[in-house]
């Protein structure tokens, strides 16, 4: 049943921040993540541009009890972004400015649409850079990072982007704009609502600034990759440089599998085996490092190790930048059933990559595997006939299969992309019933009508219906 969005009208937005247009309402009912069968189109789409715009939309709807779903790029993988309930999609890209830079204290405050490269490109001329962004940073918002508490390739080293926020304004459900954290590089004043607000995946607030923390840009970026005979080496190798303390940036896991789309996709020549993508960030000694984790790999026999910087570096880094693309293009008859997630303890990372590889082989389905191996996080895709129920079934007791026995040895059913739609029936699994029963009390707590993007995290009651 729809709802009645004209109250928008008489808010103060200018003609260009409101659509009830098809074509607007059809690009927002979903986001990259979104089967087509799920997409859900909203009844209004506004677009604030201040702190003001967002808290009176809210403020309104909230009154009415129409469902708000915040919108920032709509790269999200779990359908984050899609308007489950209808409603309003309040699209933040318009609010894209960066406030101000404070290279002495290594700070920059941004609004949400800002896009994460442009924040480096910002302060790269004071040699700063925002070390935790994601390779999708040129087309995600801090906004959408903050809100799925995003990671990337340098996590090994530098940790996830809400580790790097500092303060946060933010507009809850009724309207009431409140801020949480510091500029302060250390609190221990009240609760801590800016990390509640970090990961919430716009159930519980809408970010309008960010205080983010920056880095010294390092002195020497050295990138490499090794080949490998076999996956199993490859994931041994991964596991061990981390145990060894090798300090890298960034560590990335390729299987053959991958590495045959992304070719495909990308037009470029990587060897059809397994291999390891890494890259090292210093200010002095690189090549000690480098020579500690080629010591590393040669001890699970890699059968090359090349390393290269500037734009070498980035050829050889480019068809992993492309996977995500490689995999959606790769077989017009396969399709992704649901992006894999998962994240373990390192000591565990093999093991789990073996899974995935003997499930595939069991079920005869096709699985490339890759990700943030350093991290411990395995992304994978379970390629599908959606036309055939016998394919769709056996990928999904292999999906379940997957994410169970990553929870089972300590880890997690998803590592950066957020819960979203995609992940909700493993909540409690993970969690347990209380602490999941917690959350739901936090959300009952700061947004008792379930104004702000039903239908995310959990379902809102334990039968999947609206809170009222």
């Amino acid at each position: 049943m729809p709802f009645d969005c004209s109250f928008l009208r008489d808010l103060p937005l200018a003609d260009d921040q409101l659509s009830f247009g098809d074509s607007q309402r059809d690009g927002h009912a979903g986001d990259f993540g979104t089967p087509e069968s799920e997409r859900v189109r909203p009844d209004a789409v506004v677009w604030p541009e201040s702190t003001g715009d967002v808290a009176s939309v809210l403020a309104a709807a909230d009154d009415r009890g129409v469902p708000v779903t915040p919108y920032a790029a709509g790269t999200s993988l779990e359908g984050n972004a899609t308007p489950s309930r209808g409603g309003i999609s309040m699209d933040t890209s318009r609010m894209n400015a960066v406030l101000d830079v404070r290279p002495d204290d290594f700070q920059v405050d941004v609004e949400p649409g800002v896009f994460g490269s442009v924040v480096d490109e910002t302060v790269a001329d004071h040699g700063l850079f925002f070390p935790p962004l994601p390779s999708s940073g040129d087309i995600s918002t801090i906004g959408g990072m903050i809100a799925n508490d995003a990671s990337g390739m340098k996590t090994v080293k530098y940790g996830e982007v809400g580790d790097w926020v500092l303060e946060l304004e933010a507009v809850l459900a009724d309207g009431s704009v409140v801020t949480a954290g510091s500029k302060a590089v250390k609190t221990s004043s009240g609760y801590n609502l800016k990390d509640l607000v970090v990961g919430s995946e716009g159930t519980l607030a809408v970010v309008t600034r960010a205080t983010l923390e920056l880095a010294g840009r390092p002195e020497q970026i050295r990138g490499g990759r090794a080949l490998f005979d076999t996956l199993s080496d490859a994931v041994e190798a991964v596991s061990d440089a981390v145990r060894s303390g090798v300090d890298v940036a960034t560590i990335e896991l390729v299987d053959e599998t991958s590495a045959a789309m992304a070719n495909a996709y990308t037009g470029s020549s990587l060897p059809d085996s397994p291999m390891v993508f890494v890259e090292f960030h210093a200010n002095h000694g690189v090549e000690n490092e480098i020579e500690f984790c080629r010591s590393v790999f040669d001890a699970h026999d890699a059968a090359r190790f090349d390393v290269a910087d500037g734009d070498e570096m980035d050829e050889l880094w480019q068809a992993r930048r492309e996977l995500a693309y490689a995999v959606q293009a790769y077989d017009p008859e396969l399709s992704p059933l649901h992006p894999g997630d998962v994240t373990v303890p390192i000591s565990e990372y093999p093991n789990i990559v073996r899974l995935v590889r003997r499930l595939a082989e069991e079920h005869d389905l096709l699985i490339p595997c890759f990700g943030h191996a350093g991290d411990g996080n395995l992304h994978y895709s379970v390629l599908v006939d959606e036309s055939d129920d016998d394919h769709v079934e056996r990928a999904r007791r292999v999906q379940t299969e997957i994410v169970e026995r990553a929870i089972e040895v300590g880890g997690t059913c998803t590592g950066e992309h957020g819960v979203g739609r995609g992940k909700r029936e493993y909540l409690e699994l993970e969690h347990g019933e209380a602490s999941v029963e917690a959350m739901r009390r936090v959300k009952r707590a700061l947004d008792p009508n379930d104004t702000l993007n039903p239908g995310k995290i959990f379902p809102e009651t334990r039968n999947g219906g609206r809170m009222r």
